[in-house]
């Protein structure tokens, strides 16, 4: 078979399976309308929950930063482009979580795949929640530690695995809120196991850090417990991209050593260090945003307890309905789509098979009267 044959044989059978994916252009806008320049939307797919993309501190700080380093940093961390701004952002996020020491990643995925291609070794153990991200699955899957996944959030499947006096090392991974299905991994318990084994913890805070716990440090201080390692990313409740593992000094020096992608790949602008760093100062005290967003979580759930699919389980600003067939999900996406409101079906392989589901997710900016309009479309939905 040629490469050509095998990458339309690929795109056919993405097509047929109901699971093709397109991006959409989109006109400057906000996390609660965009437009394409022709028609205008209600955004319910932005993962902006505070609205910091559009914060005025949070761009004024950019445009400084720009104005100070220029635009890019010219080189990695390691070379020339660690810079004061970068160094400010470590120092001001570990004080902020409670740890010795940050690092700054380009982006999430980077920060998972570094962490865990440069701590595991071959005969380690990498325990880790079926439902992982799959930035997180990848890199498990790619080193040379033996993967084992337990159940979703099944604190005694995992307590099953770490049973038997293993003498390798070990680390569990789980993430704060999932993705796909806005739960929330039951920390403490997660946490107990792990140190009495002797495991580390390694916990992904992307969709907690934010918006969940005191002054929004993340679904880790909320439960009360510290991860051996903890990641939290930017490109959420900070509005911006990018991410920071948060650990132990001497961790930190290890990775500066031996994690590849902090090493090999070139560093954030310091003007974004710059907007994370106004971002994180508004963040602090944002609770009134906070206090929006659960009114907000609170509407829909009520609003939506009578429609005929399946509310996934969620306290968070996600909100998935479960459809189940691919097709249907598309086809009703679509629907809201020309209603103008924006939302995305997610299907395999991103989701279990059989699981297609429109992803919800509320931000601070949205209005009571968004919601109703919403609630209003999908129920005039299901009545169809």
């Amino acid at each position: 078979m040629s490469w050509s044959q095998r990458i339309d044989n690929a795109l056919s059978a993405r097509r047929e399976q109901g699971l093709w994916r397109a991006r959409q252009v989109r006109h400057p806008g906000t996390e609660r309308m965009f437009s394409d320049g022709q028609q205008q939307w209600l955004n319910f797919a932005s993962n902006d929950y505070l609205g910091m993309s559009q914060h005025p501190a949070v761009i004024r700080a950019w445009q400084a930063g720009a104005a100070r380093y220029g635009v890019g940093s010219g080189g990695s961390g390691h070379v020339t482009g660690y810079t004061r701004a970068h160094a400010e952002l470590e120092t001001s996020l570990a004080g902020w979580l409670g740890y010795p020491r940050a690092l700054l990643f380009i982006s999430g995925f980077a920060a998972n795949h570094a962490v865990i291609s440069a701590l595991m070794q071959q005969g380690d153990r990498l325990l880790a929640d079926k439902l992982s991200h799959a930035s997180l699955l990848e890199a498990a899957i790619q080193s040379p530690a033996v993967l084992r996944r337990f159940a979703h959030n099944d604190a005694g499947s995992l307590g099953r695995l770490l049973a038997g006096g293993h003498t390798a090392e070990q680390l569990v991974v789980t993430e704060g809120v999932f993705s796909m299905d806005g739960d929330q991994a039951p920390l403490p318990e997660l946490a107990r196991l792990a140190g009495q084994s002797g495991a580390w913890l390694m916990v992904d805070d992307a969709h907690g850090i934010g918006v969940q716990g005191e002054g929004g440090r993340g679904s880790c201080w909320q439960a009360g417990i510290q991860p051996d390692v903890l990641v939290v990313t930017f490109g959420k409740a900070f509005g911006a991209s990018g991410a920071a593992v948060l650990c132990s000094e001497a961790v930190a020096d290890y990775l500066v050593q031996f994690a590849r992608h902090l090493i090999y790949s070139t560093s954030l602008p310091p003007a974004q260090a710059e907007a994370l760093s106004a971002a994180l100062a508004v963040i602090r005290h944002a609770d009134e945003a906070r206090e929006a967003l659960q009114r907000h979580i609170g509407h829909f759930r009520a609003g939506a307890a009578g429609l005929p699919w399946a509310l996934c389980e969620s306290s968070t600003a996600i909100q998935p309905l479960i459809i189940g067939d691919n097709a249907r999900a598309l086809h009703l996406a679509q629907c809201l789509r020309e209603q103008g409101i924006w939302v995305t079906a997610i299907r395999p392989p991103t989701v279990p098979p059989g699981t297609a589901r429109l992803r919800f997710t509320l931000t601070a900016a949205h209005q009571p009267e968004d919601i109703d309009r919403l609630l209003e479309v999908l129920y005039a939905l299901a009545r169809e």
